[in-house]
C-alpha cells in the first residue's frame, strides 16, 4: 500500500480518483493499493517563543534577542485532527511508501516535509512532480516519480526562509513594540516593500512642478516640434522668430520595425496585467488562477518562468487552437520556437491554458475566473504568433538655426496584436498605442514649408503612486543592478500578494482610488514605522541579497547554517544596537486614552478589552476589569472606579456581595500593589458598619 499526501482535500480527490482510490474515509481515500490523504495547508509551524521557555510569553526587553538552537514545531491549531489522520496512516504496516503530491514547489516541499519530520515517519518517499492537474499530466506524474531525497536542498531552502522570517518578525517586532508602545509588526519582506512605498510616497509629496515650453511649427499637413526649454521668454523669442518663416526639411529617414510578440506569463506578469486590465490585487488574481489550476483548466501558477520545455512542441498547438477560439480566431499562427527555453525553466513553465479548456464553458465560471482565464488564453496565442511590423518616420527641419522634428508610425502587419485587438474590441476598448499612431505625408530632403510658430507649454509630472501591477513589479526588480540580468527580487512569485495584504491588515497602508485603480498609500503608523526602522530591517537591497542567498541553498552552493548565521547576527546587532528615537510620541501616539498614571514607574495607565495597564509593556502593572477580587462581590472594576485608586488610592465601592451572609454591604477598596504578577486590594469599611 502507498500513501499519497495532497496539498488540500480538492487536490487529493483529484489524484484518488485518476490512481483509483475511489473508496471515501474519514479524512483519506482508499482503493487499488492506494492511500490518499491531504493537508488543509500548513499542519505544522514553527512555534511560538514561548514554547522555549514560558518567561517569552510576556513581552521582555531584557529576553531579546530570542534565537532558537533546537527549533520546535507544532500542529497548527484546529488542525489537529487531520494531523491525527495522517499519523494513523504512516503508522499502517501495510502502508510501504510515502508519496508527497503537495504543490510542487518551495513552499508546497516544506508542508509536506514539516508533517513528515513531525510524525517521525522513516518510510521512503517518492515525489510527484506535476505543473497540472490534468488527468494524463497526474497519470504520467505518477509513472515518472522522483526520489524524495532529490528535493532535499528545496527543503531546506524553505525551511530557512520560514525560520529568517521567525528570526525577524519575532524579535524586531517585540523590540520596536516595546520601544515605542504599540504594536508594530516588523517583516522581513513586508517592511522593506512598505519602504518602498513610503520612499515613493515622499517623493511625490516633495516634487516640485516646473513648468516646460516647446515651440512648434504647423506646416499644414503635418506639425514638427523643438526641444523642451525650460525659459518661457527663450521660447517665446524662439517662436517669433519661426512664425511665418521658412522651414527647410533636412533629413526624412523612413525605418522598417518589428515588435516581437510578448513572452509567456509567470505568475508576477499575470497579476501586473489582471491589475492594469481588470482592478485585481495580486492576492486576487492568485485566488483566480490557482482555483482555474484545482479546475484542470490551466498549468502550476505558482512559477518564475515565462518559457515552456521542448517535450512540450507538439502538445501546445492544439491548446493555442482552443485558446484562439475564445476570440473567434480561426486556424492561428503557431511559432513554437518563440515560447521554448529549458534554460529558461527551472520548477515549473509558464501558465498556459490546459487541453481542459477544450470541453470548458467558460460562461458558467465566476467572473474572476472568466476573465483571468481568457488572459492566459490571449497570451498564449499572441506568444506564438507573428510579429506585429511597422514603419517608422522621423523627419527633421530647420528654421532660423533650431532643429525641429517629427515622428510618424504606420502599422504594415498588425501580426500578434490583431489578436490583442479582438479582446480589446471584446472588451469595447481601445489601445492607448494604437491612438498615438500617427502617419506623416510625404515629403523630401530640401523641401521648403512656411511656418505658423505656437508654444505649447507643459508642466513635469511627479512620480506616480504605487499600484499592485508597479509594486509587483518594484517588489521583483528590487536589486537590479543592470536590466535583463538575473532577477534579484524581494519574496517570491508565490509570497508577494500576501505581503501585500499583510500590509493593509496591519493597517501600515491602505489601498485608495476608484474601482479599477487603486493606489498604496502608507498610513501614518507605516511612515512612522519606517522612520524608526534601521537600515539593515528596511534594505531592499540586502533583503533581496537574502532571497538571492534562499536560491543558493536550493542549489546547493551555499549551507542553510551560513545563511540563518548572518540572520542571527544581524538581529543580535539590531538588539544590541539600536534604541528609541527621542521625541518619538509625535510618531507613535497613544492610542488610547490616559486614566491616571502608573504607580509603578510613572508612566500611562490605559484602557484595553481586559482591564487598564501601564502602557509600558514591560512594567507589567494591571488592574483587570474581571478581578476575582470584584467578581467574588459581584462587582466589576470600572473606569470610574481605576481612576480613583489611581489617583487616591482608595475608592468607595457601593453594594457588595458578601459570600457568607449573602447581604450587601458598602467598603472602602484600598489600593495595595507591591509590585508582584496581581495587584492586590485591601478593604475598610464605614465607622458604623462592622465587618462583613
Amino acid at each position: 500500500m502507498k500513501l499519497v499526501i495532497a496539498e488540500k482535500p480538492s487536490v487529493g480527490q483529484s489524484i484518488a480518483s485518476v490512481l483509483g482510490a475511489v473508496n471515501r474515509k474519514d479524512g483519506y481515500m482508499e482503493g487499488a493499493d492506494y492511500l490518499v490523504t491531504w493537508c488543509i495547508g500548513h499542519l505544522v509551524e514553527l512555534a511560538s517563543a514561548d514554547s522555549y521557555d514560558e518567561k517569552y510569553a510576556k513581552w521582555q526587553y531584557e529576553d531579546l534577542p530570542i534565537l532558537p538552537h533546537d527549533w520546535h514545531y507544532v500542529v497548527s491549531k484546529g488542525k489537529e485532527k487531520q494531523m491525527k489522520i495522517i499519523g494513523e496512516l504512516m503508522k499502517r504496516k501495510d502502508v510501504t511508501e510515502i508519496i508527497a503530491a503537495t504543490d510542487a514547489g518551495r513552499e508546497g516541499e516544506l508542508i509536506f516535509r514539516l508533517v513528515y519530520n513531525k510524525l517521525s515517519c522513516k518510510k521512503p518517499v517518492k515525489r510527484l512532480w506535476i505543473s497540472s492537474m490534468e488527468e494524463s499530466a497526474i497519470a504520467e506524474g505518477f509513472r515518472n516519480l522522483k526520489s524524495g531525497s532529490d528535493y532535499e536542498l528545496l527543503y531546506q531552502s524553505a525551511l530557512c526562509r520560514a525560520k529568517a522570517d521567525w528570526l525577524v518578525g519575532i524579535n524586531a517586532t517585540r523590540l520596536f513594540t516595546l520601544l515605542y508602545g504599540q504594536t508594530l509588526n516588523v517583516g522581513r519582506v513586508m517592511s522593506p516593500t512598505l519602504a518602498m512605498i513610503v520612499e515613493r510616497m515622499t517623493a511625490i509629496e516633495n516634487f516640485k512642478t516646473a513648468p516646460f515650453y516647446t515651440v512648434q511649427l504647423d506646416l499644414g499637413e503635418f506639425t514638427v516640434s523643438g526641444e523642451k526649454m525650460q525659459d518661457k521668454k527663450e521660447a517665446e523669442t524662439l517662436c517669433n522668430a519661426c512664425d511665418s518663416q521658412n522651414v527647410t526639411i533636412e533629413t526624412v529617414e523612413r525605418k522598417e520595425k518589428t515588435e516581437k510578440p510578448p513572452k509567456l506569463y509567470d505568475l508576477t506578469t499575470l497579476q501586473r496585467e489582471a491589475n492594469r486590465q481588470l482592478g485585481f490585487t495580486a492576492e486576487q488574481t492568485l485566488q483566480y488562477v490557482q482555483s482555474l489550476y484545482e479546475k484542470k483548466l490551466v498549468t502550476y501558477p505558482r512559477t518564475d518562468s515565462r518559457y515552456l520545455t521542448e517535450d512540450m512542441q507538439d502538445s501546445v498547438p492544439a491548446v493555442v487552437e482552443t485558446a484562439a477560439g475564445f476570440f473567434s480566431l480561426q486556424n492561428p499562427p503557431v511559432n513554437m520556437k518563440q515560447v521554448i527555453d529549458n534554460s529558461k525553466v527551472t520548477d515549473h513553465h509558464a501558465i498556459i491554458p490546459t487541453q481542459s479548456v477544450k470541453d470548458c464553458d467558460i460562461s458558467s465560471m465566476p467572473y474572476g475566473e472568466q476573465e483571468i482565464l481568457r488572459l492566459i488564453a490571449l497570451r498564449l496565442v499572441t506568444a506564438v504568433g507573428e510579429s506585429c511590423r511597422y514603419a517608422e518616420t522621423i523627419i527633421t527641419a530647420k528654421c532660423n538655426g533650431a532643429v525641429f522634428t517629427a515622428k510618424g508610425k504606420v502599422i504594415l502587419s498588425d501580426g500578434w496584436k490583431s489578436v490583442e485587438k479582438l479582446y480589446l474590441a471584446s472588451k469595447k476598448e481601445q489601445s492607448q498605442e494604437e491612438e498615438k499612431d500617427t502617419a506623416l505625408p510625404p515629403v523630401v530632403q530640401g523641401e521648403v514649408f512656411t511656418a505658423k510658430a505656437s508654444i505649447k507649454e507643459g508642466k513635469t509630472s511627479p512620480p506616480k503612486p504605487f499600484t499592485d501591477d508597479t509594486l509587483l513589479s518594484a517588489m521583483e526588480n528590487a536589486n537590479n543592478a543592470v536590466e535583463d540580468a538575473e532577477r534579484k527580487g524581494i519574496g517570491t512569485p508565490a509570497t508577494r500578494a500576501g505581503i501585500l495584504e499583510k500590509l493593509i491588515h496591519t493597517g501600515f497602508a491602505e489601498r485608495k482610488g476608484d474601482k479599477k485603480t487603486k493606489h498604496f498609500i502608507p498610513t501614518h503608523k507605516g511612515i512612522s514605522l519606517i522612520t524608526v526602522l534601521p537600515e539593515t530591517i528596511k534594505s531592499v537591497q540586502l533583503t533581496a541579497e537574502w532571497e538571492e542567498q534562499l536560491k543558493q541553498i536550493e542549489h546547493g552552493k551555499l549551507s542553510p547554517a551560513s545563511f540563518l548565521d548572518s540572520i542571527s547576527n544581524m538581529t543580535k546587532d539590531l538588539v544590541s544596537t539600536y534604541t528609541a528615537l527621542k521625541n518619538a510620541d509625535t510618531l507613535f501616539p497613544s492610542q488610547n486614552e490616559s486614566i491616571g498614571s502608573c504607580p509603578r514607574c510613572g508612566n500611562s495607565v490605559v484602557e484595553n478589552k481586559k482591564g487598564f495597564c501601564c502602557s509600558d509593556k514591560s512594567c507589567g502593572f494591571a488592574l483587570w476589569k474581571e478581578s476575582k477580587f470584584f467578581t467574588a462581590k459581584k462587582k466589576s472594576l470600572t473606569k470610574v472606579l481605576a481612576v480613583e485608586l489611581l489617583k487616591n488610592g482608595k475608592a468607595k465601592l457601593t453594594g457588595c456581595h458578601s459570600e457568607k451572609t449573602g447581604k450587601k454591604y458598602d467598603a472602602i477598596v484600598l489600593l495595595d500593589d507591591t509590585g508582584g504578577k496581581y495587584v492586590n486590594f485591601k478593604m475598610e469599611f464605614p465607622a458604623k458598619g462592622g465587618k462583613k
